[in-house]
């Protein structure tokens, strides 16, 4: 596992206010360790760890593949983490940047940017190119989530 896979972000719980260490890599779901309310898992990664933190995940995984002087990537950004709060034990969003991480790209066909990728078990179950409304990306995560995990 390299560095990064072993890295954490604080949360604070949306319940109880607590402040939670969350793993890039992790068993389960990441869950507050106050009130035990699932937490959003919103991490990084890039190509060397990103088998550790996707491939192997538990739970769905939406990759977005983005750069930092994408306009339609910044402005998706703030909906994706919405909805992962929102789909907190059920979705994990992980954040690869295109420009520095080229193997990624390559192995999802990256031709523009963002391009979201929804996986599960390392398996992709869609690809949405470009930016949509926070409404559109919600549809259309929700209906390709296996049932019962909405």
């Amino acid at each position: 596992m390299t560095a990064n896979a072993q890295r954490t972000a604080t949360v604070v719980c949306g319940n109880c206010g607590a402040r939670n260490r969350v793993p890039a890599v992790a068993e389960g779901t990441p869950r507050c360790g106050r009130c035990s309310t699932p937490l959003p898992w919103v991490v990084d990664a890039n190509d060397a760890d990103f088998h550790a933190v996707v491939d192997e995940s538990s739970i769905p995984v939406l990759v977005d593949v983005w750069a930092p002087w994408c306009g339609p990537c910044r402005m998706v950004s703030p909906a994706l983490e919405k909805l992962a709060g929102e789909l907190a034990g059920n979705l994990k969003l992980v954040k690869v940047d295109a420009d520095e991480n080229p193997i990624v790209s390559r192995r999802f066909g990256v031709q523009s940017i963002p391009t979201l990728v929804l996986l599960e078990h390392g398996e992709v179950v869609d690809t949405q190119i470009g930016a949509l409304p926070e409404h559109l990306l919600r549809s259309w995560v929700e209906s390709r989530l296996p049932n019962g995990e909405r």
